[in-house]
């Protein structure tokens, strides 16, 4: 155990959040002395929105920070009430678990995970100053005047800089509802350089569950047999809570079209940008006004809460025109609202100010990761975190950082995006984002990155070693499938049970698994006991492989092509300064800093004239230096 009263550290976390317990866990169990200072223990890895960790593109998040040795896989397995894998009647590519969580436990889980690991320390208080010295991090001052020293820092504070709470015509200083902001530490990095933004995000009304009458709403029930998050969870065995589906109306609507006059977002009183594809109730009224009804989703806060939140009806109106609006929904007509909805507006850091390690340009060993680089939701704060974590760790050590690629990773996606894309909305994952999506599925993590979690020592050996054992058995079940054929009668029976027309002599299995509508498990009842010695996991990967080998095989040759120029490196003090670039491109390029000829190529304004003169240009450095 560190004692506390050295106040010398390695590294130092601000903040309990997601992005927060995944920072110091990380750098914790990379052998690193860290403290995470977080304003309530009482607060840590609270969901202060949707009780859910998953879904679509943010299930593949989840399920590359498992396979990378994060937590929050772990805690979701042990927390979930109900779990489902989205988008099954689409391809692999896209199908993303879900599930709803016990917010409580999900609390005390991650906390029990901070509290027992080793090289930790949890102090509570306020941070109010980051130290810096020389152009780089010196430690952490708190509101108690107490400092902790550190040559490294991570700021993961979520909405509290500066955070401001709106419900209709009353605002008032607020990082979450019940929480102060923090005003003295945003206020100070302002000070020392770091530009800042404003950006904004709500949340729906509460509901007593005893006040709901769910006959009228349509229930939701979760997958028959659940897939765990963490390749470290063998099987789901909770009991499943349902979730209900209801929807809004015409009523609804009048009620809000009434009152848009007293929504703090169309008075102009919130000045922050929201996010476009999650929209308030408000905004979804006036912006899709031909829409008859919106979906929404009841979804239950805990096994044994009361409480009940209404997925798809974020608002900031006041409190008279939520109990209006509420009542106006099918099996929501004598709602009680425990907690009303409101609206936050908070700084964010625009993430070009940070490096794909996600340190900081300006200051030596200050990293930030969360929702202060312009992210939303637990999934995106955790896996930078993460990265966070895992990157100030190695630095102390003189290595270079870890940066997955787009081709390797949805993180990898996530952090690209970040440090080349203008950042004027809140950033959210979809698989649309990731151009090599079916490589990146949900159930190859493992294959991809468990490497990096065994070379961090966040993961054990055997894990890996166990991966690449499994990886053998599907490659052997795949050789025997590819030469195994079913007779001209067998065949035609396992097709004409499908509904498929079948062609005349045998055929080779793997040849009819490539078949649209017939699955595996079509397959398996075919061949003869005890043939295919597969688990779950490793099923779905082989039919996955053979249905899909030719657009896998393409995407992986795209990556290959783009690797080329993600190799050629842009060194830190190259001036853009030349005449033959575009003056849009020299704006760009000075004001982004990409650090390799594949980010440059990725920003917007920067055409394929404006490459070849950076890759002459690179070229003429790289033989002056030669000559040197």
């Amino acid at each position: 155990m560190i004692n506390i009263h050295e106040f010398d550290f390695d590294i130092i976390v601000v903040g309990g959040g997601h992005a927060g317990c995944e920072a110091a866990l990380a750098a914790s169990r990379m052998g690193r002395r860290t403290l995470l200072i977080t304003m309530s223990l009482g607060q840590i890895a609270r969901m202060p929105c949707n009780p859910a960790i998953g879904g679509l593109a943010k299930g593949q998040l989840v399920r590359e920070v498992d396979a990378m040795g994060g937590e929050m896989g772990l805690a979701i397995d042990e927390a979930g009430i109900q779990f489902r894998m989205l988008n099954r009647a689409k391809g692999p590519a896209v199908w993303s678990p879900r599930a709803q969580a016990d917010k409580k436990e999900y609390h005390r889980r991650m906390l029990g995970a901070l509290e027992s690991a080793e090289n930790l320390v949890i102090v509570e208080g306020e941070a109010v100053a980051v130290a810096v010295e020389g152009g780089a991090v010196q430690g952490i001052e708190t509101s108690l005047g107490m400092r902790y020293r550190a040559p490294r820092a991570i700021l993961a504070l979520g909405t509290f800089p500066n955070g401001l709470m709106h419900i209709g015509e009353d605002s008032f200083p607020g990082g979450r509802e019940g929480e102060p902001p923090s005003c003295r530490l945003a206020d100070q990095l302002a000070c020392l350089g770091i530009e800042r933004g404003r950006l904004k995000t709500g949340t729906p009304a509460r509901l007593a569950r005893g006040s709901i009458d769910f006959s009228r709403c349509e229930a939701q029930a979760g997958d028959e047999t659940p897939a765990p998050f963490s390749y470290r969870t063998d099987r789901i065995t909770v009991e499943q809570t349902p979730c209900y589906i209801t929807y809004t109306n015409p009523r609804t609507h009048e009620v809000i079209r009434k009152n848009l006059d007293r929504s703090p977002l169309y008075a102009g009183r919130i000045k922050g940008i929201g996010p476009r594809y999650c929209p308030s109730i408000e905004d979804k009224v006036v912006r899709f006004s031909d829409r008859e009804r919106h979906q929404l989703f009841l979804e239950p806060e805990g096994r044994e809460s009361d409480e009940i939140y209404i997925n798809g009806l974020s608002t900031s109106l006041p409190r008279d025109v939520q109990e209006e609006m509420i009542h106006t929904i099918p099996g929501l007509e004598e709602a009680e609202i425990v907690r009303y909805g409101y609206a936050i507006e908070y700084d964010f850091y625009p993430p070009r100010q940070v490096l794909p390690s996600l340190e900081s340009r300006r200051i030596r060993g200050l990293y930030f990761a969360g929702q202060v680089n312009g992210t939303s939701g637990y999934e995106e704060a955790a896996a930078q975190g993460l990265m966070a974590g895992i990157n100030a760790a190695k630095s102390l050590a003189g290595k270079a950082p870890l940066i997955l690629g787009r081709h390797e990773a949805y993180i990898g996606v996530l952090i690209d995006d970040l440090v080349t894309k203008e950042i004027d909305e809140p950033y959210r994952m979809f698989t649309s984002r990731a151009e090599h999506r079916l490589v990146l599925r949900q159930d190859n993590a493992d294959e991809r990155l468990f490497r990096h979690g065994v070379r961090c020592s966040l993961l054990p050996r055997a894990l890996w070693e166990g991966m690449i054992a499994s990886r053998k058995r599907v490659a052997r079940a795949r050789r025997f499938l590819e030469r195994r054929s079913l007779g001209e009668e067998e065949c035609r029976r396992l097709l004409e049970r499908k509904g498929k027309e079948a062609a005349a002599g045998a055929q080779k299995i793997a040849r009819i698994l490539q078949r649209p509508g017939i699955t595996f498990e079509d397959i398996e009842k075919a061949l003869p006991a005890g043939s295919m010695e597969l688990g779950p996991r490793e099923k779905t990967a082989l039919e996955t492989r053979i249905k899909y080998e030719g657009y896998i095989r393409r995407q992986k040759k795209l990556a290959e092509r783009m690797l080329q120029i993600e190799r050629v490196r842009i060194p830190g003090d190259f001036s853009y300064d030349i005449d033959a670039l575009s003056a849009e491109a020299r704006i760009k390029l000075e004001r982004f800093r990409p650090t390799t000829l594949a980010q440059a190529a990725r920003l917007s304004g920067v055409r394929s004239s404006d490459l070849s003169v950076l890759m002459i240009q690179l070229g003429k450095r790289k033989m002056e230096a030669r000559g040197r």
